[in-house]
């Protein structure tokens, strides 16, 4: 089965230091999404302690690489977010809430299979939210 490499050139992020991993792959008719962050070319966080900036640009990424070889995101059926709050009780729960909210703008009814993990952090102390998706086209 033919792999497609997936690198949009006009992709809002690059990893902080050379390596050799990928935005996406495309196998046949699935489409895999590799985990997405709100930062710039540099690898530096956009919008930090802002949980819906960053979600909106880590799905504006995720339209980008999945754009790229001609699918949209009414074609994602898993998703998996992983997302950092260092609150509780009812603050982790408007954290989420935002989040969410930003998320479903983005997501066709019904939405695809979701997991969301609260982590401790990202590789960049600034990141709130990664999220990788994996879709299906034809």
């Amino acid at each position: 089965m033919d792999k497609l490499r997936i690198m949009p050139k006009d992709h809002q992020w690059d990893w902080s230091m050379p390596v050799p991993f990928s935005q996406g792959w495309k196998t046949g008719n699935l489409i895999f999404v590799g985990g997405q962050v709100s930062a710039d070319k540099n690898g530096k966080a956009i919008g930090a302690g802002d949980i819906e900036l960053q979600t909106r640009n880590v799905f504006e990424n995720i339209r980008k690489v999945l754009n790229e070889v001609g699918a949209d995101m009414k074609d994602i059926v898993k998703l998996n977010t992983y997302y950092t709050f260092e609150g509780e009780n009812e603050e982790v729960t408007e954290f989420w809430q935002k989040m969410t909210n930003v998320r479903m703008e983005y997501l066709a009814n019904p939405g695809p299979a979701g997991t969301a993990i609260r982590v401790s952090g990202f590789a960049s102390e600034d990141l709130l939210i990664e999220v990788e998706a994996i879709a299906v086209v034809g």
